[in-house]
């Protein structure tokens, strides 16, 4: 079978991999149907993340089951299913607490000796702890498909942000970033009643889908200046929740700055290109709380799947740029340039 692979920075490669197969009794084999790139990727693809020259990667699929081990109970071959961007065991006492991010028989797809998502097939550890079943109805809708997919990963992820940042309605809540898991917090702010959403972006294109998203207020800007607009734009106060969707040292002490006396970030941008710049002080003298983290999409799916299919969120629009496996090159270069937003990939 065919699969993305790294060789190095900005060095993409579709090669022939070995064929995913069931190897443990809680395996399953999915068929891919959609992928897509992440922001997170491009931490490899520019050298930021180290990765093993030859190494598997992507981590955002949905598909249908084609094979399922022995001890698989919740599966059978020809059963539409989306998988999170981590597997879990489903029954560790992490698990159990909805935090299938800490599974100690967990993974990240990708990672050496196991399958990434942006291939023809994907081998699923712990297929039953792991996959979510999609109605069957939903193969032959590809806009709905496409919104589906986001759930592995983006809407997942803002989602957790927003939580984390104690989101509720008639905050009043910020957005930094305006990548998909950005517009995905709008989203999820909006799903969680917020009252007014001011989302940190400078680019037109991705705004528009911010304000689709239920945006009132957008911020051109960065830094002290995003700072003083936000708190312009709140009376002086700041927001009852920041969603901090970046993982820059700026991006956390804009996050952090903007946040009201008493107020919450919710962090979930992967951090990179240094410290966190969280700033302690400032959060002990302003009672400013901050949590997040790696995202437990297999708790969240079941509960945003239900608003996905009965059409209360719409997260599709986040994927701007479409191309095939022999594409996704390309399609990593675009996202890199920034010329796309989010690439999906098709089968």
């Amino acid at each position: 079978m065919r699969a993305t692979v790294i060789h190095a920075p900005h060095d993409i490669r579709i090669e022939e991999v070995p064929d995913a197969a069931v190897r443990e009794p809680t395996d399953a084999v999915v068929r891919t149907v959609l992928a897509c790139i992440c922001g997170s990727d491009l931490w490899a693809y520019r050298g930021v993340a180290s990765r093993q020259p030859g190494q598997r990667i992507g981590h955002e699929f949905l598909g249908v089951v084609e094979a399922v081990g022995a001890a698989v109970t919740g599966f059978r071959p020809g059963d539409l299913v989306v998988a999170p961007f981590v597997w879990s065991d489903g029954v560790c006492e992490f698990c159990v607490e909805g935090l299938q991010t800490s599974c100690p028989h967990g993974g990240f797809w990708g990672t050496p000796g196991s399958d990434g998502g942006q291939g023809e097939a994907v081998r699923v550890p712990f297929a039953d702890g792991t996959l979510v079943q999609l109605p069957k109805e939903a193969a032959s809708d590809q806009h709905l498909l496409t919104a589906l997919l986001a759930l592995s990963d983006v809407m997942s992820t803002g989602h957790h942000a927003a939580l984390a940042a104690g989101v509720r309605p008639g905050a009043t809540v910020a957005v930094v970033g305006d990548g998909a898991v950005g517009l995905c917090g709008v989203l999820a702010a909006r799903r969680l009643g917020a009252d007014r959403i001011i989302a940190l972006g400078r680019h037109e294109d991705r705004t528009a889908i911010a304000r689709k998203f239920g945006a009132t207020d957008v911020v051109p800007a960065r830094g002290e200046e995003a700072v003083a607009a936000v708190r312009e734009l709140t009376g002086g106060s700041g927001a009852h929740a920041v969603l901090e969707a970046v993982g820059t040292e700026e991006s956390m002490r804009t996050a952090i700055s903007i946040a009201r006396d008493g107020g919450a970030v919710g962090y979930v941008g992967v951090p990179h290109g240094g410290s966190a710049g969280v700033d302690i002080s400032q959060m002990f003298d302003r009672n400013v709380a901050v949590c997040g983290g790696v995202a437990p999409a297999r708790a969240y799916i079941p509960e945003l799947l239900a608003d996905v299919l009965s059409g209360r969120i719409d997260p599709s629009p986040v994927f701007d740029a479409t191309v095939d496996l022999d594409g996704v090159p390309d399609g990593y270069r675009a996202m890199d340039e920034r010329t796309a937003l989010k690439v999906k990939i098709t089968f």
